[in-house]
């Protein structure tokens, strides 16, 4: 059984410490670069940890804030309105590329500004959403890393029946700002079908409707949940975590911040890989690189996570087997 402890701890101490760099002044210093960075929530350690992990990234490749590259944060929450303000503040600053990984982000971003290079990171199909022509040769302005395949959503289905054998339903959290939510949901049809999973949905939408429909599922038994990655499972998970451990819902993410949070298991990529590997990209546009040149990558690290203690809570006795195979057990 493998353990990232020591270099996530790392990577969240550093994310935690660094201060959000907000400002840009409108002239930079002669050869410096200007890199926007789009991400979730300001207050989030998550978030602090995956920008820690992009600079990581760009300083290894030799760009160092306040020598030869600047960046500048900007907050895009699952907020419409906010998301709107976000990006356009960042268009306004004229950097060099931007770095996000909302969807609704990079839509945005290629509407108002067709001449910035953007480099996107955690897209499910970033062809299907029109950000690419396809995966070898994006075409436009945009490239990066996609984060979405057919097996991590057949892993998530198994995974949670591994761990809850008696499991015959599942409602499947559907966040309805999300571009590619239908797409995992239609993904997970056929394999529910052959296991004898009953599978249904509930919206993410409004708060109460959705605490409403968890607690209206819960009221059979044998019920578990997927939780897919978008901005909004990613803001909320606090009430999405608390609300599976009230209704003694068996539950799958597909980050491991959901199972350190206390959410039960957790099947994805390594989000950290997936922001620092970006500044290969940032690096290559400043020494000339065409996005439409750049193939955009499929992750090459998966982590699954198994929370201990939510597993007793929920009165599951996880398989020593499937604790063998994780990457990090919680206890």
């Amino acid at each position: 059984m493998a353990s990232h402890i020591g270099r996530r701890t790392f990577l969240a101490t550093l994310g935690g410490a660094a201060a959000w760099p907000l400002a840009a002044s409108a002239q930079r210093s002669e050869g410096t670069r200007r890199v926007g960075f789009l991400i979730g929530l300001r207050d989030d350690t998550e978030a602090r940890a995956r920008f820690a992990a992009f600079r990581e990234g760009l300083a290894a490749l030799g760009w160092s804030e306040g020598r030869n590259v600047e960046i500048v944060v900007r907050f895009d929450t699952a907020d419409p309105d906010r998301n709107r303000a976000a990006v356009a503040e960042i268009i306004a600053l004229a950097p060099d590329v931007v770095v996000t990984s909302n969807p609704a982000s990079v839509a945005a971003l290629m509407k108002a500004a067709r001449t910035i290079p953007i480099v996107f990171t955690m897209q499910s199909d970033p062809v299907a959403a029109g950000f690419a022509e396809s995966m070898a040769r994006p075409g436009g302005n945009a490239t990066g890393f996609a984060h979405f395949e057919q097996a991590t959503v057949t892993k998530w289905l198994e995974l949670l029946r591994q761990i809850a054998p008696g499991m015959i339903r599942v409602a499947f959290v559907l966040d309805p700002e999300d571009l590619f939510g239908a797409q995992y949901l239609r993904a997970l049809d056929a394999p529910a079908s052959s296991l004898g999973i009953q599978l249904t949905s509930v919206s993410l939408g409004d708060a109460a409707e959705f605490e409403r429909a968890i607690a209206a599922f819960a009221r059979e038994p044998n019920g578990g949940l997927i939780v897919p990655p978008s901005a909004g499972t990613g803001a909320r998970r606090a009430a999405i975590i608390g609300l599976a451990a009230k209704h003694r819902l068996p539950a799958i993410y597909a980050f491991r911040y959901h199972a350190v949070e206390g959410g039960l298991i957790s099947y994805g990529p390594d989000v950290f890989d997936l922001y620092r590997r970006p500044a290969s990209y940032v690096d290559r546009i400043f020494k000339g690189a065409k996005p439409a040149d750049l193939p955009i990558q499929l992750p090459t690290k998966y982590e699954l996570v198994i929370n201990l203690k939510t597993a007793k809570a929920l009165g599951l006795d996880v398989p020593l087997q499937l604790q063998q195979l994780a990457d990090e057990v919680i206890e």
